[in-house]
């Protein structure tokens, strides 16, 4: 039980870091005016490419991408335009008012509503790359980012991006239907855990009688018994950082910081979630790097691992489509406003507990689709085929239903409070 603690906490201290990301990112961009006309420039091809000329385009592009049969039309009509702007809403809800990651449910969402896997994760690997370009918020946050700890940590991470885009598109090539069994068996098995651990850390904190809210978190500022053991080791070279913070500083063998940016790149090249979401905890649990580095290096490294991966490992190989992740993106920071502002007027332990419900539902849709994809690869019976196909319906409209309906309450709670929300701002 020990571990299983630990490792939930691991993971979703990681979710809210990659949360807090995202809401500061909405901020910035919502906050000023040259953004929002950027947004409005970057959302013109995707409204008339999905809109007026749907059909010209779709005629005029191949019906082959990426060296396979396109698994999802090669273009997007007005209809799955506002799909996903609801899939960003609802990413961006639970961003705000969760304070976890909403990507988690985006692939799982695109998925569902009929995007395949290799798609679905490329193109919310692009659409977390606009919002970073977007939101760049370096030049405030140089200060906290430590150069040869970035520099050295995304080398791992653009090897592991690379690999693990590779692995997806490898798997593609082979059979679509494996991929997409694939990239479905990791979302099962990452969103089990951490939505097993927020049932039972809801349900504790219930018990105890405990109101903190999702966003609650320790900053993590102490070292660790694994950080005083990594850093102890002397494998040159040897990579200082802290100087500023620590008298003098901290360092930590290249070797661990290699095999950290591989691991978060390859959570990125493989979910297309940015890999923001494991940075903060093995930086701050594992590594022993401060939380104020480590927050600016978080920013540092998604920019990159997202832009490198999104363009070099699934743009050129056809494997994003820009009409859906401009639609995610404006969603999503509609979402996380609303979301960021009932936390004000809403108990914690509210909060706690729609986070668990809300990854549960992503677990749920993703492991009923399992069976179905087995079926179609041989592994199961084809006399299974009906029994499945109703499994990944019931995932699926569980899943959006339970969106849906955290949705109506964040808005419903949203506009019940709105005088009151108006009086604190």
């Amino acid at each position: 039980m020990g571990f299983f603690k630990d490792w939930g906490s691991f993971m979703v201290e990681g979710s809210r870091s990659f949360a807090r990301w995202e809401v500061e990112n909405a901020r910035i961009i919502l906050g000023d005016k040259k953004r929002i006309w950027l947004l409005c420039l970057m959302l013109i091809p995707a409204l008339l490419g999905g809109w007026a000329y749907a059909d010209e385009i779709g005629q005029a592009l191949p019906t082959v991408i990426g060296g396979k049969e396109a698994y999802s039309p090669s273009f997007y009509s007005l209809y799955i335009f506002f799909v996903s702007i609801f899939v960003g809403v609802g990413a961006g809800l639970i961003s705000g008012c969760i304070g976890a990651g909403g990507g988690f449910i985006i692939a799982p969402a695109l998925m569902s509503a009929g995007v395949k896997g290799i798609l679905a994760v490329g193109t919310d690997l692009f659409h977390i790359f606009a919002k970073a370009i977007m939101g760049s918020v370096l030049h405030r946050k140089m200060g906290n980012v430590s150069v040869p700890l970035a520099f050295v940590f995304l080398i791992g991470a653009i090897i592991g991006t690379t690999v693990g885009a590779g692995i997806n598109r490898a798997l593609y090539n082979v059979n679509p239907v494996l991929s997409d069994a694939f990239i479905t068996t990791v979302y099962t098995v990452m969103l089990g855990f951490l939505g097993f651990y927020g049932m039972y850390d809801y349900f504790s904190a219930k018990k105890a009688g405990h109101s903190g809210g999702a966003h609650d978190t320790s900053e993590g500022a102490g070292m660790t018994g694994i950080a005083k053991k990594l850093q102890s080791v002397n494998l040159p070279p040897m990579v200082s950082f802290d100087q500023g913070l620590i008298p003098g500083g901290r360092k930590i063998s290249w070797i661990f910081l290699v095999l950290s940016g591989i691991l978060v790149g390859m959570a990125a090249g493989i979910m297309g979630v940015g890999g923001g979401f494991l940075t903060f905890p093995i930086f701050v649990y594992i590594l022993g790097v401060s939380s104020l580095t480590t927050v600016g290096t978080d920013i540092f490294q998604i920019v990159f691992t997202a832009g490198y991966g999104a363009i070099t490992q699934y743009a050129i190989y056809g494997f994003i489509f820009y009409t859906l992740a401009m639609g995610m993106l404006l969603g999503s920071l509609i979402g996380i406003q609303v979301g960021a502002l009932v936390t004000k007027v809403v108990p914690g332990i509210t909060i706690r507990g729609f986070f668990a419900l809300s990854v549960m539902a992503g677990f749920v849709n993703r492991f009923f689709a399992l069976p179905k994809k087995m079926v179609a690869m041989g592994y199961l019976p084809e006399s299974l085929a009906g029994f499945t196909k109703v499994m990944d319906t019931v995932g699926m409209y569980l899943f959006f239903i339970v969106i849906a309906l955290f949705g109506i309450w964040v808005f419903g709670a949203f506009f019940k409070n709105i005088k009151t929300l108006k009086y604190e701002d």
